[in-house]
């Protein structure tokens, strides 16, 4: 006999994912690189529903061109609400060739944080889009470290 209690259904819908999507600037590329898991950080835009990232030549660019499928996660912490989110997107990469639409990709302000020249643009169409949310335990202002987010309910 099962005793436990089921968990609340903390699941986001796809439109409440996109508005997170559509408010986060750094996320995180998950690729098979050499059969083992990578994972990058980089920032993006949303593009017409598909995240748009640049990168330069190099693993991150062959992996995401090559392996299927990838995926894109992001997070954060709420102080407010005091209540963690993430979202994660599973698809294929594909790399954006047509000038016309990297220009487009270029009038949504996609610049490369880091320096050097960034001229790939890699689109991940999500064929899954998931996410949740969910209340936070409270801190313990004694043994909670001082860059745990959640301190700033306190402060």
């Amino acid at each position: 006999m099962d005793t436990t209690t089921p968990s609340p259904d903390y699941s986001l819908t796809m439109d409440q994912c996109w508005v997170l999507l559509d408010t986060e600037t750094i996320g995180r590329v998950a690729l098979i690189v050499d059969s083992h898991p990578e994972i990058f950080p980089v920032n993006f835009v949303l593009e017409r529903r598909a995240i748009v990232f640049r990168t330069s030549g190099g693993t991150k660019l062959w992996g995401a061109i090559t392996a299927k499928p990838v995926a894109f996660e992001i997070d954060g912490y709420d102080a407010h609400d005091e209540t963690a989110w993430s979202v994660m997107a599973r698809g294929e990469a594909e790399l954006i060739e047509r000038q016309d639409e990297k220009d487009a990709v270029d009038a949504l302000l996609l610049e490369p944080w880091q320096p050097g020249e960034k001229a790939y643009y890699v689109r991940v169409a999500p064929k899954a889009l998931t996410g949740r949310r969910f209340k936070v335990n409270k801190p313990d202002l004694w043994t909670t470290r001082l860059s745990d987010p959640r301190r700033s309910t306190f402060e």
